[in-house]
Protein backbone atom coordinates (compact mmCIF):
# COMPACT_ATOMS: atom_id res chain seq x y z
CA UNK A 1 0.00 0.00 0.00
CA UNK A 2 1.63 3.54 -0.94
CA UNK A 3 1.73 5.48 1.63
CA UNK A 4 0.73 9.51 0.78
CA UNK A 5 2.94 12.41 1.48
CA UNK A 6 1.96 13.20 4.82
CA UNK A 7 2.03 9.91 6.17
CA UNK A 8 5.49 9.31 5.00
CA UNK A 9 6.94 12.76 6.54
CA UNK A 10 4.97 11.54 10.20
CA UNK A 11 6.86 7.71 10.00
CA UNK A 12 9.95 9.88 9.20
CA UNK A 13 9.45 12.11 11.87
CA UNK A 14 9.09 8.79 14.22
CA UNK A 15 11.85 7.50 13.43
CA UNK A 16 14.25 10.24 13.91
CA UNK A 17 12.91 10.26 17.39
CA UNK A 18 13.21 6.57 18.07
CA UNK A 19 16.44 6.78 16.66
CA UNK A 20 17.66 10.28 18.49
CA UNK A 21 15.74 8.39 21.78
CA UNK A 22 18.49 5.10 21.06
CA UNK A 23 21.04 7.39 21.06
CA UNK A 24 20.03 8.93 24.35
CA UNK A 25 19.50 5.88 26.45
CA UNK A 26 22.61 4.22 24.86
CA UNK A 27 24.76 7.21 25.70
CA UNK A 28 22.88 7.64 29.77
CA UNK A 29 23.43 4.18 29.31
CA UNK A 30 27.05 4.55 28.87
CA UNK A 31 27.34 6.94 31.13
CA UNK A 32 25.95 4.85 34.28
CA UNK A 33 28.71 1.80 33.03
CA UNK A 34 31.62 4.84 33.90
CA UNK A 35 30.72 5.58 36.92
CA UNK A 36 30.05 3.50 40.33
CA UNK A 37 27.64 4.89 42.67
CA UNK A 38 28.53 3.94 45.90
CA UNK A 39 26.08 5.10 49.35
CA UNK A 40 28.29 5.73 52.24
CA UNK A 41 27.18 7.60 56.14
CA UNK A 42 28.03 10.89 55.83
CA UNK A 43 30.12 9.99 59.51
CA UNK A 44 30.19 7.25 60.63
CA UNK A 45 34.45 6.13 61.18
CA UNK A 46 36.38 4.88 61.04
CA UNK A 47 34.00 3.33 57.93
CA UNK A 48 33.13 6.35 56.07
CA UNK A 49 33.06 10.12 55.73
CA UNK A 50 32.39 12.75 53.46
CA UNK A 51 36.21 13.39 53.41
CA UNK A 52 36.71 9.84 52.78
CA UNK A 53 39.12 8.80 55.57
CA UNK A 54 37.74 5.58 56.55
CA UNK A 55 38.58 2.35 55.14
CA UNK A 56 35.67 1.42 53.92
CA UNK A 57 35.83 4.95 51.34
CA UNK A 58 39.61 3.87 50.44
CA UNK A 59 38.03 -0.09 49.80
CA UNK A 60 35.60 1.59 47.49
CA UNK A 61 38.11 3.60 45.74
CA UNK A 62 40.36 0.79 44.68
CA UNK A 63 37.22 -1.11 43.68
CA UNK A 64 35.91 1.36 41.17
CA UNK A 65 39.64 1.69 39.80
CA UNK A 66 39.63 -1.66 39.18
CA UNK A 67 36.47 -1.58 37.42
CA UNK A 68 37.98 1.14 35.40
CA UNK A 69 34.92 3.99 36.62
CA UNK A 70 34.46 6.89 38.53
CA UNK A 71 33.81 6.85 42.37
CA UNK A 72 30.18 8.35 42.88
CA UNK A 73 29.12 8.53 46.21
CA UNK A 74 25.48 9.05 47.60
CA UNK A 75 26.24 10.63 51.26
CA UNK A 76 23.70 9.48 53.81
CA UNK A 77 22.93 11.37 57.26
CA UNK A 78 21.21 8.10 59.05
CA UNK A 79 23.35 5.21 60.19
CA UNK A 80 25.24 2.99 57.75
CA UNK A 81 22.76 0.42 58.94
CA UNK A 82 19.79 2.40 57.06
CA UNK A 83 21.90 2.39 53.83
CA UNK A 84 20.53 -0.74 51.97
CA UNK A 85 16.60 0.03 53.24
CA UNK A 86 16.54 3.96 52.38
CA UNK A 87 19.38 4.39 49.81
CA UNK A 88 19.94 1.26 47.52
CA UNK A 89 16.60 -0.56 47.60
CA UNK A 90 15.77 2.88 46.41
CA UNK A 91 17.90 3.06 43.40
CA UNK A 92 19.70 6.20 44.60
CA UNK A 93 22.95 4.19 44.33
CA UNK A 94 23.55 0.58 42.97
CA UNK A 95 26.58 0.04 46.28
CA UNK A 96 26.76 -0.90 49.50
CA UNK A 97 30.66 -1.53 51.14
CA UNK A 98 30.88 -3.56 54.42
CA UNK A 99 27.27 -6.00 54.52
CA UNK A 100 27.47 -9.27 55.78
CA UNK A 101 27.38 -11.96 53.15
CA UNK A 102 24.39 -13.63 54.01
CA UNK A 103 22.19 -10.80 54.37
CA UNK A 104 18.82 -11.79 52.54
CA UNK A 105 18.04 -8.34 51.72
CA UNK A 106 20.59 -7.74 48.88
CA UNK A 107 22.69 -9.91 46.16
CA UNK A 108 26.31 -9.79 47.91
CA UNK A 109 29.70 -10.06 46.31
CA UNK A 110 32.34 -12.64 47.06
CA UNK A 111 33.94 -11.78 50.52
CA UNK A 112 36.52 -9.12 50.04
CA UNK A 113 37.45 -10.31 53.60
CA UNK A 114 36.43 -11.55 57.46
CA UNK A 115 36.96 -10.66 60.63
CA UNK A 116 35.13 -10.78 64.35
CA UNK A 117 34.19 -9.45 67.08
CA UNK A 118 37.88 -8.67 69.76
CA UNK A 119 38.26 -8.55 73.51
CA UNK A 120 40.15 -5.56 73.72
CA UNK A 121 42.12 -5.13 77.05
CA UNK A 122 45.24 -3.61 78.84
CA UNK A 123 48.66 -4.83 77.66
CA UNK A 124 49.99 -4.59 80.46
CA UNK A 125 47.46 -6.17 83.15
CA UNK A 126 48.85 -9.67 82.71
CA UNK A 127 45.37 -10.92 81.60
CA UNK A 128 45.03 -14.20 79.21
CA UNK A 129 41.31 -13.68 77.91
CA UNK A 130 40.65 -15.80 74.54
CA UNK A 131 37.21 -16.91 74.81
CA UNK A 132 33.83 -15.79 77.00
CA UNK A 133 35.46 -18.97 79.29
CA UNK A 134 38.32 -17.28 80.33
CA UNK A 135 38.24 -17.00 84.16
CA UNK A 136 39.57 -13.56 84.51
CA UNK A 137 36.05 -12.01 83.27
CA UNK A 138 34.50 -13.52 86.39
CA UNK A 139 36.42 -10.59 88.04
CA UNK A 140 35.05 -8.10 85.87
CA UNK A 141 31.91 -5.67 86.61
CA UNK A 142 32.30 -3.11 83.43
CA UNK A 143 31.89 -4.68 80.02
CA UNK A 144 32.11 -1.68 77.20
CA UNK A 145 29.78 -3.50 74.81
CA UNK A 146 27.08 -2.16 72.29
CA UNK A 147 23.78 -3.06 72.91
CA UNK A 148 21.74 -6.02 70.31
CA UNK A 149 25.16 -7.14 69.39
CA UNK A 150 26.71 -10.86 70.01
CA UNK A 151 28.83 -9.39 72.76
CA UNK A 152 25.43 -8.29 74.58
CA UNK A 153 24.24 -12.26 74.44
CA UNK A 154 27.21 -13.66 75.62
CA UNK A 155 26.90 -10.87 78.84
CA UNK A 156 23.56 -12.87 79.45
CA UNK A 157 25.52 -16.10 79.42
CA UNK A 158 27.97 -15.58 82.07
CA UNK A 159 25.79 -13.88 83.92
CA UNK A 160 27.35 -10.41 83.65
CA UNK A 161 24.37 -8.21 81.64
CA UNK A 162 22.28 -7.13 84.85
CA UNK A 163 25.22 -5.92 86.34
CA UNK A 164 26.60 -4.30 83.65
CA UNK A 165 22.86 -2.28 82.55
CA UNK A 166 23.77 0.67 83.83
CA UNK A 167 27.39 1.26 82.81
CA UNK A 168 26.16 0.25 79.49
CA UNK A 169 23.39 2.92 79.40
CA UNK A 170 25.50 5.89 80.82
CA UNK A 171 28.02 5.86 77.80
CA UNK A 172 25.16 7.12 75.64
CA UNK A 173 24.07 9.46 78.85
CA UNK A 174 20.78 7.24 80.03
CA UNK A 175 18.84 8.03 76.12
CA UNK A 176 15.97 6.01 75.64
CA UNK A 177 16.64 3.51 72.95
CA UNK A 178 13.29 2.40 72.40
CA UNK A 179 12.18 3.43 68.41
CA UNK A 180 15.35 5.00 67.64
CA UNK A 181 18.68 4.03 67.22
CA UNK A 182 21.29 5.06 69.25
CA UNK A 183 25.15 4.28 67.87
CA UNK A 184 27.54 3.41 70.52
CA UNK A 185 30.74 4.84 68.91
CA UNK A 186 33.89 2.68 68.68
CA UNK A 187 36.63 5.37 70.11
CA UNK A 188 33.89 6.04 73.34
CA UNK A 189 34.17 2.12 73.58
CA UNK A 190 38.05 2.27 73.24
CA UNK A 191 38.99 5.41 75.93
CA UNK A 192 36.48 3.83 78.19
CA UNK A 193 39.45 0.67 78.05
CA UNK A 194 42.21 3.46 78.13
CA UNK A 195 41.00 5.73 80.96
CA UNK A 196 40.26 2.93 83.21
CA UNK A 197 36.16 3.20 83.70
CA UNK A 198 35.92 0.06 81.53
CA UNK A 199 37.67 -3.14 82.59
CA UNK A 200 37.07 -4.88 79.23
CA UNK A 201 35.62 -3.82 75.63
CA UNK A 202 34.01 -6.59 73.36
CA UNK A 203 33.49 -4.94 70.04
CA UNK A 204 33.84 -5.83 66.02
CA UNK A 205 37.27 -5.66 65.29
CA UNK A 206 37.34 -4.04 62.20
CA UNK A 207 35.46 -0.64 63.72
CA UNK A 208 37.57 -0.41 66.98
CA UNK A 209 41.46 -1.22 65.11
CA UNK A 210 42.04 2.12 63.99
CA UNK A 211 41.30 3.46 67.85
CA UNK A 212 42.95 0.35 69.43
CA UNK A 213 45.96 1.04 67.52
CA UNK A 214 46.20 5.00 68.22
CA UNK A 215 45.61 4.40 71.87
CA UNK A 216 47.76 6.10 74.43
CA UNK A 217 48.22 3.08 76.09
CA UNK A 218 49.29 -0.55 74.93
CA UNK A 219 46.09 -2.51 74.62
CA UNK A 220 45.37 -6.38 73.77
CA UNK A 221 42.87 -7.03 70.79
CA UNK A 222 41.95 -10.65 70.64
CA UNK A 223 39.68 -11.55 68.36
CA UNK A 224 36.61 -14.58 70.24
CA UNK A 225 36.71 -17.90 69.09
CA UNK A 226 34.54 -18.77 65.93
CA UNK A 227 31.28 -19.38 67.72
CA UNK A 228 31.09 -18.75 71.38
CA UNK A 229 29.52 -21.64 73.10
CA UNK A 230 26.29 -21.16 74.78
CA UNK A 231 26.22 -24.78 76.54
CA UNK A 232 23.10 -24.92 74.53
CA UNK A 233 24.84 -26.65 71.06
CA UNK A 234 23.43 -23.62 68.86
CA UNK A 235 26.58 -20.70 70.64
CA UNK A 236 27.00 -17.37 68.93
CA UNK A 237 28.46 -16.59 66.00
CA UNK A 238 31.27 -14.36 66.19
CA UNK A 239 32.89 -14.33 62.94
CA UNK A 240 31.70 -12.88 59.82
CA UNK A 241 32.39 -12.26 56.15
CA UNK A 242 31.70 -8.60 54.71
CA UNK A 243 30.74 -8.46 50.88
CA UNK A 244 29.53 -5.81 48.55
CA UNK A 245 25.72 -5.38 48.43
CA UNK A 246 23.85 -4.29 45.35
CA UNK A 247 20.38 -4.41 44.07
CA UNK A 248 18.92 -8.37 43.91
CA UNK A 249 18.16 -8.45 40.01
CA UNK A 250 21.51 -6.39 39.29
CA UNK A 251 23.58 -9.65 38.13
CA UNK A 252 25.71 -7.86 35.77
CA UNK A 253 27.17 -5.34 38.16
CA UNK A 254 27.71 -8.28 40.97
CA UNK A 255 29.53 -10.65 38.04
CA UNK A 256 31.63 -7.24 37.61
CA UNK A 257 32.45 -6.43 40.82
CA UNK A 258 33.28 -10.10 42.05
CA UNK A 259 35.99 -9.98 39.03
CA UNK A 260 37.61 -6.73 40.26
CA UNK A 261 37.41 -7.81 43.58
CA UNK A 262 39.74 -11.46 42.45
CA UNK A 263 42.05 -8.71 40.95
CA UNK A 264 42.09 -6.01 43.47
CA UNK A 265 42.62 -8.55 46.60
CA UNK A 266 46.03 -7.54 47.53
CA UNK A 267 45.53 -3.80 47.73
CA UNK A 268 42.26 -4.09 49.64
CA UNK A 269 44.16 -6.70 52.10
CA UNK A 270 46.70 -4.28 52.25
CA UNK A 271 44.77 -1.52 53.29
CA UNK A 272 42.64 -3.17 56.00
CA UNK A 273 45.93 -4.72 57.46
CA UNK A 274 47.44 -1.04 57.86
CA UNK A 275 43.91 -0.08 59.40
CA UNK A 276 44.78 -2.87 62.13
CA UNK A 277 41.70 -4.74 60.94
CA UNK A 278 42.66 -8.80 62.36
CA UNK A 279 41.91 -10.43 59.36
CA UNK A 280 40.24 -14.31 59.41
Amino acid sequence: MRMNIQSSKTLKSALSLLIGTGIMLSSSANAASDTLRVCAAADEMPYSNQNQEGFENKLAEVLAEEMDRDLQYTWSDKAAIFLVTEKLLKNECDVVMGVDQDDPRVATSDPYYTSGYAFIYPANKGLDIQTWKSPALQDMTKFAVVPGSPSEVMLREIDKYEGNFNYTMSLIGFKSRRNQYVRYAPDLLVSEVVSGKADIAHIWAPEAARYVKSASVPLEMVVSEEIADTGDGEGVKQHYPQSIAVRSDDKKLLKEINKALKKAEPEMKAILKDEGVPLL
